[in-house]
């Protein structure tokens, strides 16, 4: 009767604070982002800047067959996002194992899938931060907005499709270290942006870029953010989304086996 109860009480203790041990992983996770202002200014005022020099400068123009304005105003929003997943998590997690703070976790009772939730939900706040203070720039300095309803549209587009990117970012820092993680996301983030379509429109890339372009994760995520606001179309919703869940399902794998090796090495 002792041994039934020693057995069962564990799995009883364990299952209750799993909610709770998620959300104080979260807060911890949100509260770093926010201190962090090496991560923090960058991620919010870099793409104000590209808007404001690249953009700014030919939002009278057109794109996809809708104003140039709006078009690259969720261009920007999602280089905004695909960075801040990137950098959140490729630089800090690699900062984190270096300072042993990933081999605190490690006695914890939060699982690994628990610690890349908590990472991937704080990086979609700042993510959605970071793109709101992009609206309003340029609202209030160019006069370009988007209606309310497509609005949501994007952001929920844009939200739901930069898991692929924070799984990515997740993986870099967990298999490099802390001087490798900052200069490999960079080497990965710009020419991605520039090869999908995001930096400037493919119709004027050259033809490898082209070519290249619909097998890169980017270019089916602007796509799912240019459509809808009205541009024209490139391949089926169903296709973007399938690719992106197809990105997702491979970074993820990479981030068990980083993290298991990293297990390993680190003595379990």
């Amino acid at each position: 009767m002792t041994q039934i109860q020693t057995t069962t009480l564990p799995a009883q203790a364990t299952r209750v604070p799993a909610l709770r041990m998620f959300t104080a992983l979260l807060r911890a996770e949100l509260t770093r982002l926010l201190r962090n202002r090496a991560f923090l200014v960058p991620s919010l005022l870099l793409p104000i800047m590209f808007f404001a020099l690249f953009a700014l400068p030919n939002v009278q123009g057109k794109l996809g067959g809708i104003s140039a304005g709006p078009y690259m105003l969720v261009s920007y929003a999602a280089y905004s996002l695909v960075s801040t997943a990137l950098f959140a998590f490729g630089v800090a997690t690699a900062a984190e194992r270096a300072s042993g703070w990933m081999r605190q976790l490690r006695i914890t009772p939060a699982s690994p899938l628990s610690y890349f939730a908590a990472r991937i939900m704080a990086s979609l706040f700042m993510g959605l931060g970071s793109v709101l203070l992009l609206l309003l720039f340029a609202r209030v300095v160019g006069g370009v907005s988007i209606a309310a309803g497509p609005l949501a549209l994007v952001l929920l587009r844009l939200l739901l499709g930069m898991v692929p990117f924070a799984l990515l970012g997740l993986a870099l820092g967990l298999a490099l270290g802390p001087a490798g993680a900052a200069p490999t996301a960079n080497l990965i983030n710009i020419p991605l942006m520039f090869a999908s379509g995001i930096f400037f429109p493919l119709d004027v890339a050259p033809k490898f870029i082209q070519t290249l372009a619909p097998y890169l994760p980017a270019y089916h995520y602007g796509q799912l953010g240019w459509t809808a606001i009205g541009a024209a179309p490139a391949g089926s919703q169903a296709m973007h989304w399938l690719v992106l869940a197809g990105y997702s399902a491979l970074f993820l794998t990479l981030c068990l086996w980083a993290y298991r090796r990293d297990e390993a090495r680190r003595g379990g």
